[in-house]
């Protein structure tokens, strides 16, 4: 079994490719969507790397949030005049553009060298949301008995999602030395 799983590690590369793909064609693509760009809002808002996209400044978002899957029309209508959409739609190129690049990597290990490094970079920027984002922590709603589970390290459902960005950085890092491996290897035969 062991010389199995051995001779089948580029197997597995191909399939972590795969997976890598999968994941961001379909969480790019959802950036088309109103619900997906207006639940990023607080990422992006939030983050150094990308709050300039936005015409709105944090924390004003609060005050337009939407529901999953509720349309509010002045809420819409503030997400028009942010810039949410647009930037939404554009970072959704990217995205499912980066996949498709870690994809063509079974076969073409140059391409592939950049889309690994690329999903290795982006996991970097998604993970930055840990320090720059106030809604991956479960907040401190008070009340009659306070929970004293809130804050860091108590990671909401928007913190449990960014951090499983760990994987896809380590998976694009994986898929990236493996095209510099095969890339190696060409030149040296």
């Amino acid at each position: 079994m062991l010389e199995r799983l051995a001779k089948a590690e580029t197997s597995f590369i191909h399939l972590l490719r795969i997976a890598i793909f999968i994941v961001m064609a379909w969480i790019g693509a959802l950036k088309a969507f109103q619900y997906e760009a207006d639940g990023i809002v607080p990422f992006v808002a939030n983050s150094p790397f990308m709050s300039f996209f936005y015409h709105e400044k944090a924390p004003d978002y609060t005050n337009y949030k939407n529901p999953e899957g509720k349309v509010v029309a002045k809420n819409i209508e503030w997400h028009q005049q942010n810039g949410t959409y647009p930037f939404s739609y554009g970072l959704g190129a990217v995205i499912v553009f980066i996949g498709i690049l870690t994809l063509l990597g079974i076969v073409y290990p140059r391409i592939g060298l950049w889309g690994g490094l690329l999903t290795a970079v982006m996991s970097f920027v998604t993970l930055s949301f840990l320090i720059t984002t106030p809604e991956v922590y479960v907040p401190n709603l008070g009340g009659d008995f306070p929970s004293p589970n809130h804050g860091f390290p108590y990671l909401s459902g928007s913190g449990r999602m960014v951090l499983k960005d760990i994987i896809m950085g380590a998976g694009g890092l994986i898929c990236a030395a493996d095209c510099a491996r095969r890339i190696l290897n060409k030149k040296t035969a």
